[in-house]
């Protein structure tokens, strides 16, 4: 029988925490309200759970343009929140709308199980819309993650502003001055809505004690992410399900440990009136498990624990809050992380890392894959190359050249082939053969 109380000794105390303090995650200090003044600060958090945040007053585009244009220090916070947020389509339009009144790009999504997100903007932009979020009571104590923008980022984006034709450089970490919030099921795509981090989840180990952890012989460590992060780092020793979606990590759970059939078993060891000697499956003692940010773990955490497992960890901030609290030199981290922007990986202190992000697949390549005779910017690489038809490859070219021709995409041919030229004689040819 597995124990729930019996973690190895030598394992700091800190690791038997059964929830993160929100220390660890702190909300962005003293954002500048930006409701109308009659909006007291007992008001901003909703009256009842099913109350909608307080709608943001209109800011002059020109003022948030300005505050831009002059330099401000631009950062990227990720953060989520799971809750239960039935109402979740409310927020969507105030929360975009005021993006894009305060020049904040990025993603978000919203889901009845809660908000998940990066955006880039400048600090000030960047905690009004935090605090525009966390207006709603259910949403406070999001988790965050925040990372530095370099100089030479902030100059693509600062050349930038709404009066250029063209949006920012596709060097740049998000699209200049462009926000999506998207209404999704799910915050993270596991496909098993009976999972639910609000109701039951692993325990929250923090980056300095996550060593200790994963150094222990009875522990498996498991990278939740896809095959295509993993390939450029993950923690020494980890177990990599060379998964290609969160949505198959369940069945990969049950090929490599058939919990149920395990769990049965146990019981059926214990019980006086069952003694088979036949030795079935077993669950390990202790499982850790870590991803980019934290939110998958929060899910797999709680997919595992309704399957039998009895130890279950998870590495609080994931990947990018031990990147920034580790000292390269203690850390057990190897290679680079992958993140979901245009910054396309980073390494210790959150600076850019060295990869670049292939158009066609959307994965990230080396210098090393980019020499491969399969890489063409913008079309193909080692790791798609194969699998796209001659159909794709072209449309990929026409996309590329429109983007050459007009620095973005939605220029005058969409990413069609550009019209053949037809001169004087093939008219005359075409006319005659139409009499």
């Amino acid at each position: 029988m597995l124990s729930l109380s019996n973690p190895n000794p030598n394992l700091p105390k800190s690791l038997l925490s059964q929830s993160p303090s929100n220390s660890s995650f702190p909300i962005l200090k003293n954002p500048k309200m930006f409701f109308a003044p009659n909006n007291s600060p007992q008001n901003l958090a909703s009256s009842t759970p099913s109350s909608a945040p307080t709608s943001p007053t209109k800011l002059a585009a020109s003022d948030a343009q300005n505050d831009v244009v002059l330099g401000s220090t631009l950062v990227v916070v990720s953060f989520y929140k799971f809750a239960d947020f039935p109402d979740h389509a409310d927020l969507r339009a105030p929360l975009k709308q005021l993006c894009r009144q305060l020049c904040v790009s990025g993603g978000i999504i919203l889901a009845p199980e809660g908000i998940n997100g990066s955006i880039c903007g400048t600090r000030e932009s960047v905690e009004k819309v935090i605090g525009f979020i966390q207006s709603d009571e259910r949403l406070m104590g999001l988790r965050q993650v925040e990372s530095p923008v370099s100089p030479e980022e902030e100059a693509i984006h600062h050349g930038h502003t709404s009066s250029s034709p063209l949006a920012a450089g596709e060097d740049a970490p998000f699209r200049w001055d462009h926000v999506r919030v998207k209404l999704k099921k799910e915050i993270v795509s596991l496909g098993m809505p009976s999972v639910s981090p609000i109701e039951k989840v692993g325990k929250y180990i923090s980056p300095k004690d996550w060593n200790a952890l994963i150094s222990d012989p009875d522990t498996v460590v498991i990278d939740v992410r896809n095959d295509y992060e993993t390939r450029i780092g993950k923690f020494k020793g980890a177990v990599d399900p060379t998964t290609s979606a969160f949505r198959e990590f369940p069945s990969w759970v049950d090929d490599q440990y058939q919990p149920d059939k395990a769990q049965n078993e146990i019981e059926c060891d214990n019980s006086a009136a069952n003694m088979s000697q036949t030795e079935g499956p077993k669950l390990p003692p202790r499982v850790a498990m870590y991803c980019t940010g934290g939110i998958r773990c929060e899910k797999a955490s709680s997919l595992l624990l309704s399957k039998g497992f009895k130890e279950v960890y998870h590495l609080e901030g994931g990947i990018l809050k031990y990147l920034e609290d580790i000292p390269k030199a203690k850390s057990l981290w190897e290679g680079e992380c992958f993140v979901f922007d245009k910054r396309v990986s980073v390494d210790h202190g959150l600076v850019q890392g060295t990869f670049k992000l292939c158009y066609g697949c959307k994965q990230p390549v080396s210098d090393a894959d980019m020499e491969a005779p399969e890489w063409e910017y913008g079309v193909s690489c080692p790791y798609c190359y194969s699998s796209k038809s001659e159909e794709e490859k072209e449309r990929a070219r026409a996309r590329q050249r429109q983007f050459e021709n007009w620095g973005v995409i939605g220029g005058p041919d969409k990413g069609r082939r550009p019209a053949r030229t037809v001169d004087g004689n093939e008219k005359s040819k075409a006319a005659n053969s139409n009499v």
